[in-house]
């Protein structure tokens, strides 16, 4: 049989500044780039259609690409011990190479599960590290000298034009994607090689001149952030990409905002690097003291919520905005989730499939890791319980963001956007609010004084302060460890 060679790509779906693409081309043996949809990772809870349409989008402009080498990514579709069976039987596969993943727990499980089959069929799997994200660590003494040190070093050079030509033979099975995958959505960003570069050229360039001002503005934000997670979740762009490239922005004016931008590069390897050295946070409290916490499901508060259907304007805008666009700044998605675990009193794990689905640029590291922490349930972080109101006042002072998705509140005057339940019945009446927006779900100020309450008390119970020092240890820099 025929040798070859496969590079399997998950989330990486970028031709350059990949690691497995360069060591297969020289070895130089025929190769099958392939990638694989799973249809039980599709099963999961967290997992959505919008976020296939952005593999299908990323593949698609990939292969746009590669025609112009003669090569091109085959796409089959099942269990991947059974399709690398499949491969195995028709080619003699000598090595596999890939990105490590950190995704959600059955792709580890999957994994292990294809490290007995490669070893058992003496096919040699050639794993490299994604982005600034390291497997096997213990602590983080080491984690910021590397990461900085990784996203200084040189870009994987790939020269397309030496890529090996595809295996011979009968063609494999592919997958006949959806048509409705091949639907754009009106709303939401577009995905691929070539949008990657665009927005990320956009933002160096143009719109991140004034990004510090706007990053938690949920209307400005939407042009004078980056919008560059998506790529990074699919792996359009690499985190070191990106971060290099934002290094060459000298402009007058600039530097505060670039410095600003790549912390948060950083932030979005460090808390993927949580979740890869105690992945249980995706069922789990990674504080195990706040099992202690009690809470009962409201399944009339999670609706309201999810529809954006609670009398907060602004939680309402943020939640049909993401329904809509699958975006909204860090800010919102820190405010809603606070609304769901503190104000609604609900468990974050009834809330993170719905949050997840929404998310365009749903990466499972940040999420859990980020929904815990908003949620007040790590025992490290500072317990953030933001007002809606004050919010929506700080934020939103005239009520653009929230006019555009709460559009029943369109015409409702300015003073009594962020508060509409302080109108008049009379009002109400006039402007036909009464049976278009609902009256708030909950009191907020007394809801918040509860849950500080609990929360507080919580804090405090010896088996909270103990995971605590565990967290400190394991999980943050040396400095933060007396904390």
């Amino acid at each position: 049989m025929e040798k070859i060679n496969i590079v399997w790509f998950k989330r990486d779906l970028r031709l350059t500044d990949h690691k497995p693409i360069q060591c297969a081309i020289q070895e130089g043996h025929p190769l099958l780039l392939l990638y694989i949809q799973e249809p039980e990772l599709w099963e999961d809870e967290h997992m959505d259609h919008r976020h296939n349409r952005c593999i299908y989008q990323s593949l698609h402009s990939m292969n746009k690409q590669l025609s112009a080498f003669d090569q091109r990514i085959v796409v089959m579709e099942g269990n991947p011990i059974n399709v690398f069976k499949y491969i195995h039987q028709r080619y003699s596969v000598h090595h596999v190479f890939s990105h490590q993943e950190t995704g959600l727990r059955q792709t580890y499980q999957r994994d292990l599960q294809l490290k007995d089959f490669f070893k058992a069929s003496s096919i040699e799997w050639k794993e490299f590290q994604r982005n600034g994200v390291q497997r096997g660590l213990k602590n983080r003494d080491s984690w910021r000298k590397a990461w900085y040190s990784y996203m200084n070093s040189p870009i994987d050079v790939v020269d397309h034009a030496q890529l090996p030509h595809s295996p011979s033979g009968d063609s494999l099975p592919e997958l006949d994607w959806p048509a409705r995958l091949a639907i754009p959505n009106k709303h939401a960003q577009r995905i691929g090689l070539e949008e990657a570069q665009d927005t990320m050229t956009s933002f160096l360039y143009e719109r991140g001149r004034h990004y510090m001002q706007n990053i938690s503005k949920p209307e400005t934000s939407a042009t004078h952030c980056s919008r560059l997670s998506p790529f990074l979740v699919y792996g359009n762009l690499s985190i070191r990409q990106v971060f290099q490239a934002s290094l060459n922005q000298q402009e007058f004016g600039w530097k505060r905002n670039m410095a600003s931008f790549r912390s948060r590069l950083r932030w979005h390897d460090h808390f993927i690097q949580k979740f890869e050295m105690e992945d249980r946070m995706e069922f789990e409290h990674v504080n195990r003291g706040y099992d202690l916490l009690r809470k009962t499901r409201n399944d009339h508060y999670l609706e309201a919520w999810a529809t954006g259907m609670t009398g907060f304007p602004l939680v309402d805008a943020c939640m049909r905005c993401l329904q809509a666009t699958g975006y909204v700044n860090f800010r919102m998605r820190a405010m809603v989730v606070s609304f769901l675990t503190h104000l609604l009193w609900q468990d974050w794990r009834w809330g993170s499939p719905i949050l997840s689905k929404y998310f365009l640029d749903f990466e499972p590291g940040i999420h859990f890791s980020q929904f815990q922490m908003q949620a007040g349930v790590t025992g490290i972080n500072t317990v953030r319980m933001y007002n809606p109101v004050k919010q929506s006042m700080d934020n939103d002072s005239e009520g653009r963001f929230i006019k555009r998705w709460v559009p029943e509140l369109s015409n409702v005057p300015i003073q009594f956007i962020h508060e509409p339940w302080k109108l008049t019945a009379l009002d109400r009446k006039f402007l036909n609010l009464d049976n278009a927006y609902p009256a708030p779900i909950i009191n907020h100020i007394e809801a918040g004084r509860e849950a500080r309450k609990r929360i507080w008390s919580i804090r405090n119970h010896p088996a909270v302060r103990e995971e605590s020092k565990r967290i400190l240890k394991r999980h943050t820099l040396p400095g933060r460890r007396n904390a």
